[in-house]
């Protein structure tokens, strides 16, 4: 029997698999981890006919250079990134939100996401990889998911198995916009901090901390001023929400983010803006904007109309 599958001839930055992540596990420590960038990493799926929560390679920044050994094979590449493809002795220049047959000894060379931090590559078939408590995605910080829970390495060899016969052309004219203003509910203990603080929160710029990573988002700026305890009794974290160590400087819980915590929650990032907010590379600034929480829920269910429709163009 043939075997089919990419040798990594460089792994790139901070290279996972990732799906849709995995439920109901938060009683014992384990949060949902999962695509950082839901929204294309479904289109990504869509583009070559797998199914919405197959696994995909996520990349950030720097992506891998990927050679393919086997019986043809579709790719497809989401996100705002630059990689060429090699056929043969040519190279050409890849586009996002289309996909491409590769066939034996091609290679692909993701080289970089462009002021934006994910990608992610799709295939026609399934990365022969091992699942822990449904899922396949991987959280290097508790080494949990496909590949030993660790990113992927140079050298690696990632088998594939029951590529299937849809190799139709596929294409979304698709623009990953940015935006102005990070929306937000007030947390759970807004009132800790003083009145210029909370002031400060929802008028400054604040940094995006060049210490961030799958697990959380740390910002420089305005410090936000605790005025009754900067440390509480541990509670349980979602993703989006924004604690305040005693430095003052906030922190974004991600999609691998412990799942209690003892900081001071000011805030809590928007459903609907979280794919936005994961795009917005180190050294950016970001700025926050209050909503209702009726708002957010709005606004949630426009962002999956969106994403539903957006879906739906791919045939």
């Amino acid at each position: 029997m043939e075997i089919n599958y990419f040798e990594v001839l460089r792994a790139g930055i901070n290279t996972t698999f990732q799906d849709e992540g995995r439920n109901n596990l938060y009683h014992i420590g384990i949060p949902f981890s999962g695509a950082m960038d839901y929204r294309n990493y479904l289109i990504a799926n869509k583009l070559v006919g797998s199914e919405s929560g197959s696994a995909v390679i996520e990349f950030a920044l720097q992506g891998p250079l990927l050679k393919y050994k086997g019986s043809q094979i579709n790719i497809a590449i989401s996100g705002d990134v630059n990689f060429e493809l090699k056929k043969g002795n040519k190279k050409f220049q890849g586009n996002c939100y289309e996909s491409y047959t590769l066939d034996n000894n091609d290679e692909i060379n993701i080289l970089s996401t462009n002021k934006s931090v994910y990608g992610y590559l799709s295939i026609n078939g399934i990365f022969d990889i091992k699942y822990q408590w449904g899922s396949c995605s991987v959280n290097t910080k508790a080494n949990i998911g496909s590949n030993s829970g660790k990113k992927i390495k140079d050298l690696q060899k990632i088998n594939i198995k029951n590529i299937h016969n849809n190799f139709t052309k596929k294409k979304l004219d698709f623009i990953n916009t940015k935006i102005e203003n990070i929306r937000v509910i007030k947390g759970t203990n807004f009132n800790y901090f003083s009145e210029k603080s909370k002031k400060d929160f929802f008028s400054k710029d604040f940094n995006v901390s060049k210490l961030t990573d799958r697990m959380g988002m740390r910002l420089e700026g305005p410090k936000i001023e605790n005025i009754v305890d900067t440390n509480i009794k541990s509670e349980g974290l979602l993703k989006g929400v924004i604690q305040v160590p005693a430095d003052g400087n906030p922190i974004i819980m991600l999609s691998d983010h412990g799942t209690i915590g003892g900081y001071p929650k000011i805030a809590s990032v928007v459903s609907a803006d979280y794919d936005k907010l994961v795009q917005i590379p180190p050294g950016s600034k970001i700025k926050f904007k209050e909503v209702k929480l009726s708002d957010a829920e709005t606004l949630f269910k426009l962002y999956e109309i969106e994403t539903q429709s957006l879906i739906s163009k791919i045939q």
